[in-house]
């Protein structure tokens, strides 16, 4: 199996038109890394995929694939494989006959194939299943086949175009692991498109998330989740509460916000805006539900939001308390159930706590959608 090579995009614009898909894109994915591109629908990732797959050509810069520039290289030229949505796998062959599809094309004996079909499934644990029909297997199994099928090509780089959305919510949390695990075996480079935050953050070495057809922000997935570069970010991956305000004092890294409703509240400011908020700006200060931690009131405390319950929801492994919020929008705390009953009841004014390392501020900017 090859290993993976690096794939580098440079400054790369796709226009439709007058409609701009992809602006001004620069991404640096190393060799062997799953890397996931990830977002909401008609944010442009899989427009990206489609020209790394050289399916659709950049209005404006460069794609390199192993440091070679691939302008001008047809899909068939290129060292990829593309895994679509629907799998694509043909029906009336056998499953080794599916997988090994691409040595056909070129001539390999049944023999040659067959042999290669079985390493493969040994590989995706699917070992002896190679006689059966498509119709046969599972989704979780027809899913497996066609990476194999992608894999028999000995591709440099493996692109996935969101290949788990038609299953149910347990299979894709087990293909999820499965996947990461192939992935590791084979150390070749995966490009991964999701619009799901869960498949992003557990596969992926990194992600880019995008907005709109801009890339707002690369890094781990530990990081996107705890330093968000943007409100975007910090609202589209995983819950938030959102307190808006402005900046009243900064210090260091910290910054104090004079929130709309909840008072003076001192947060961390997001590594990437360090130098770049100032007294008197508009800001947002995020605080995930987990942060927040029930306690007795500290009146003085910039790190203490008082607030009237309106409603509470047992969720299995937690619950979630919703609060009266700052302007207007309710709090969520999420607390793990440790077979208590309840937490609280509506209308309870509760306390709640939070550590200033665990809030992340930065210049007022736009939201996900909801």
């Amino acid at each position: 199996m090859s290993s993976g090579v690096a794939v580098d995009l440079e400054d790369i614009w796709i226009r439709f038109g007058d409609f701009v898909a992809v602006k001004e894109a620069n991404v640096a994915i190393k060799g062997g890394d799953f890397f996931s591109f990830l977002g909401p629908s008609g944010c442009g990732k899989t427009t990206i995929l489609r020209a790394v797959s050289g399916f659709l050509d950049p209005s404006q810069g460069q794609i390199r694939i192993g440091g070679k520039d691939m302008s001008g290289i047809g899909p068939n030229k290129r060292p990829t494989a593309l895994i679509f949505q629907n799998l694509a796998l043909f029906p009336l062959m056998k499953v080794w006959e599916n997988i090994s599809f691409s040595m056909e094309v070129t001539g390999a004996s049944a023999k040659q194939r067959r042999k290669r079909a079985d390493e493969l499934l040994d590989m995706i644990a699917l070992d002896g299943q190679g006689d059966k029909l498509p119709s046969e297997l599972s989704g979780g199994q027809k899913q497996r086949v066609a990476i194999a099928r992608a894999l028999c090509a000995n591709p440099d780089v493996l692109l996935l175009d969101e290949p788990l959305s038609a299953l149910d919510l347990k299979l894709r949390q087990h293909m999820r692991t499965e996947l990461r695990e192939i992935q590791q075996r084979v150390g070749i480079t995966f490009i991964y498109i999701t619009h799901d935050q869960g498949e992003a953050l557990t596969m992926s070495d990194n992600v880019a998330v995008m907005k709109a057809g801009v890339i707002d922000q690369i890094d781990t997935g530990h990081n996107i989740y705890d330093h968000p570069a943007t409100p975007f970010v910090a609202s589209f991956v995983g819950e938030n509460n959102v307190f808006r305000g402005r900046v009243k004092e900064i210090k260091g890294n910290e910054a104090l916000i004079s929130t709309n409703r909840s008072g003076d509240l001192l947060s961390s400011i997001s590594p990437s805006q360090v130098g770049k908020l100032a007294v008197g700006d508009d800001a947002m200060m995020f605080i995930r539900p987990e942060a927040l931690q029930l306690g007795p009131a500290k009146k003085s405390s910039k790190t203490t939001i008082s607030a009237n319950v309106i409603n509470e929801e047992f969720e299995g492994n937690s619950f979630s308390v919703f609060l009266e919020g700052d302007g207007g929008k309710s709090v969520k705390m999420s607390v793990p159930n440790g077979g208590q009953d309840k937490i609280s009841d509506r209308g309870e004014v509760l306390s709640l706590h939070y550590n200033a390392n665990n809030a992340v501020a930065m210049p007022a900017g736009e939201l996900a959608s909801e």
